[in-house]
C-alpha cells in the first residue's frame, strides 16, 4: 500500500475529505506508535566510524531511535561488544574522565551540546586510542508521507491503515463505539505486526522449533 492507496483508504472509511497536513499528522502519529512498540529486525542499521582518543563522548546518528548493540573492533579484526549500563554506573566506576583504555560499557547519555535532538552515548573507560566502532541500531525510517511508499505500508499495512484510521477518527471526534472498533482491529493487525517483528524475525525452526497447535 503505498501513500495515495493509503489516503485513499482513510478518507472511505471515515467517510470524510481531510487537507494534506491532517492526513501526515494522522499517518506519522501511527508509525510513531508502531516503531515504538515494535523493533523489526528489517527496519535496523548498521554503521561503523571511530572513536576519538581521549573523549569519552560517541554522538548518534541522527535518525538513532534505539541500540540493538556496540562493538569495538580492534587492529586484528576482532569485535569487542561494550556492555549496555546506566549513566550513573559508568561514572561511579570510571569517575575521571582521564580513565583510558579499551571502552568496556557505554550508555545512552542524551545531548553533549545545545541541540536537544543529538544523542550520544558515554564510553567507560574513556577511549585511549581511535578505536574502530560498529553500531546496529533501530531508526525510524522515512515516513510513507514523504517516501510515497515505505516497508510498513508494503508488509504490514494493516496495522498502519488501522493506526492512521485511529488518529484520524480521534481528530473526528467520532463515535465513541467506532473509535473502539478502529482501536480494536489496530490491535488485531499490532499483533499480527509483534508477531513478525518480535517473534519470527528472531527465531527459527532449528533453535526455536516450529510453532505448534494443540490438538485434542
Amino acid at each position: 500500500m503505498n501513500y495515495s492507496e493509503l489516503t485513499a483508504a482513510i478518507q472511505n472509511y471515515t467517510e470524510n475529505t481531510f487537507t494534506s497536513v491532517e492526513m501526515a499528522t494522522f499517518v506519522e502519529q501511527a508509525e510513531q506508535r508502531i516503531y515504538n512498540t515494535i523493533q523489526f529486525p528489517s527496519l535496523r542499521k548498521n554503521v561503523t566510524g571511530a572513536m576519538e582518543s581521549g573523549n569519552k563522548y560517541l554522538a548518534c546518528p541522527t535518525d538513532f531511535l534505539s541500540p540493538h548493540s556496540v562493538a569495538v573492533i580492534k587492529a586484528d579484526g576482532a569485535y569487542e561488544y561494550l556492555l549496555d549500563k546506566d549513566v550513573n554506573y559508568i561514572r561511579q566506576v570510571y569517575p575521571s574522565p582521564t580513565s583510558t583504555g579499551t571502552p568496556k560499557y557505554y550508555a545512552i547519555f542524551g545531548p553533549t551540546s545545545t541541540d536537544q535532538a543529538e544523542l550520544s552515548f558515554i564510553l567507560g573507560p574513556t577511549p585511549d586510542s581511535a578505536y574502530s566502532v560498529e553500531l546496529h541500531y533501530y531508526y525510524y525510517p522515512e515516513s510513507i508521507v514523504t517516501a510515497g511508499q515505505s516497508w510498513l505500508g508494503d508488509n504490514m499495512d494493516s496495522v498502519l491503515l488501522y493506526g492512521s484510521l485511529v488518529e484520524a477518527y480521534t481528530f473526528m471526534k467520532g463515535e465513541a463505539d467506532l473509535i473502539q472498533l478502529y482501536e480494536l482491529k489496530y490491535n488485531q493487525a499490532l499483533a499480527l505486526a509483534k508477531r513478525l517483528g518480535d517473534g519470527l524475525e528472531k527465531q527459527d525452526s532449528y533453535r526455536s522449533g516450529q510453532a505448534r497447535v494443540s490438538v485434542t
